[in-house]
């Protein structure tokens, strides 16, 4: 529903963000080729690289997105199950695309666009074929969408309040300051060091009740406050996070841009309005050059308009000799293999060798038949032989029981 929406939208061209629907297309590609594992599945197992969010929307290298474009598409065919062999750089790319299209028009999804729309595997109609394949492919899968469950408040429970944690506190500062001055050298005397040292001295010394005079030669002081002097070097350190030292800073930046500026900006004026009458010479002459090139231009629109015409016919027509081809091909394999067949049956007929062979079986069976017939005499004659002699048998024992009972 949303596709159809944001079709009609770009149709009508009535919302300023309708070039870009099409990356939204492609976001929602991309978070289906996450359901179906597509890390693990096509980019690890395939030694693939990895697309990005605007890999089918801007073109950058043709064949490498085709190429790109085929593999994924033969790999959600897969996925959904159908028999589908992977594609090589090397195939005809009307044949992988016209395979691709048959499948998803199987599938009852509808297909109203050329097939040479998708030779370049960029655009919203290669995001489109992608994009029902992918659907397929998780509703073998089983993977089901489900709706977002918002949590509802309870009204019994108050509201958190967070701390800012950007807010400043003044005596955090004031600590890390002091932190810093504590990591001072040890032989550089502050003037806080000065401050403790005299008050902690002024606390111990007692107020003479007679004015104290000095004993001090004044030469020997002057020589011995020359030869002190450079060790009472007192140092005071500057934070460079004191806004005072940022307040210089930006004072003495400014009079550096106040100075700088009062020499260049005649300059740039002069420069502005340089550029600007050169643009506005180019506008002419551009609109010159138009006007004049209008019929030229007009002309070689027709004729490019006429040669994209030819080129997608020739692409049709291609593809239409590429399946003869195939089908002729076929034929010729067809047409060799009934000749084999042919030459073998016209040499097994001229061949008097099957004749012989007959000749010859014949020949042994008579003999077979006239040993058999041998065979079959010697028995007759063995069994007449037996017959005479069982018949003889008998008669001499019915002699001699008669003769018994008669001398009985």
């Amino acid at each position: 529903m949303f596709r159809e929406s944001a079709k009609i939208v770009v149709d009508d061209g009535q919302a300023p963000s309708a070039p870009f629907v099409i990356n939204v297309w492609m976001e929602d590609f991309l978070e289906k080729l996450k359901v179906l594992n597509y890390d693990n599945k096509f980019v690890q197992e395939l030694k693939m690289k990895p697309i990005n969010r605007h890999y089918f929307v801007v073109p950058t290298n043709p064949g490498e997105q085709f190429y790109m474009f085929t593999t994924l598409a033969a790999w959600l065919i897969r996925k959904s199950g159908n028999n589908f062999e992977y594609p090589q750089e090397s195939d005809d790319p009307n044949s992988t695309i016209a395979l691709i299209l048959n499948h998803l028009k199987g599938t009852g999804v509808p297909v109203e666009f050329p097939p040479n729309k998708l030779k370049q595997g960029v655009g919203e109609h290669a995001i489109y074929v992608l994009d029902h394949l992918a659907d397929q492919a998780i509703k073998v899968s089983g993977f089901k969408w489900k709706k977002t469950e918002i949590p509802q408040d309870d009204p019994n429970q108050e509201p958190e309040i967070e701390e800012d944690e950007a807010e400043l506190i003044l005596e955090k500062v004031e600590e890390e300051m002091m932190a810093e001055y504590d990591e001072e050298d040890d032989d550089v005397l502050h003037i806080d060091d000065i401050t403790k040292l005299y008050g902690a001295a002024m606390d111990d010394v007692q107020k003479p009740e007679n004015i104290l005079e000095s004993q001090t030669d004044t030469e020997e002081w002057k020589i011995e406050l020359e030869r002190v002097l450079p060790q009472l070097k007192v140092t005071i350190k500057t934070d460079s996070r004191d806004w005072r030292a940022h307040l210089e800073q930006m004072k003495h930046l400014r009079a550096n841009i106040s100075t700088g500026l009062n020499g260049t900006k005649s300059q740039l004026d002069k420069l502005q309005s340089d550029i600007g009458n050169t643009l506005e010479k180019i506008r002419m002459r551009e609109m010159y050059l138009n006007r004049q090139l209008e019929p030229t231009l007009n002309e070689f629109r027709i004729l490019q308009e006429e040669l994209s015409k030819v080129k997608e016919h020739y692409r049709d027509v291609s593809g239409g000799v590429t399946e003869r081809t195939r089908t002729l091909s076929k034929l010729t394999e067809e047409l060799e293999q009934v000749k084999k067949e042919m030459d073998e049956r016209g040499s097994s007929m001229t061949d008097g060798t099957p004749l012989v062979n007959i000749k010859k079986s014949i020949t042994k069976m008579k003999t077979e038949i006239s040993e058999m017939s041998v065979r079959i005499g010697v028995l007759e004659y063995s069994l007449m032989c037996t017959r005479v002699q069982d018949r003889t048998q008998l008669q001499e024992d019915m002699n001699n029981t008669n003769s018994s009972s008669i001398i009985k």
